[in-house]
């Protein structure tokens, strides 16, 4: 039963991570088409965002899995 229960929080965890991270890749892709100069600073916002999402995302993986 443990194990049905972590396996679910590690899929709801992935199924957030997926989400938060194609959000930002689509937001990121209208700001850049609405202004093309400011390709590099978006790009970095959107990648530092990415990674805090995976970040919160694999911490999430981790705490269901152990418990």
């Amino acid at each position: 039963m443990t194990g049905s229960i972590a396996a679910l929080g590690a899929g709801l965890a992935v199924l957030g991570i997926g989400l938060g991270i194609g959000r930002i890749g689509g937001s990121a892709m209208d700001a850049i088409a609405r202004q093309p100069e400011a390709f590099g600073k978006i790009q970095t916002a959107m990648l530092i965002s990415a990674a805090f999402i995976e970040g919160a995302g694999l911490f999430g993986i981790v705490v269901s899995l152990l418990k």
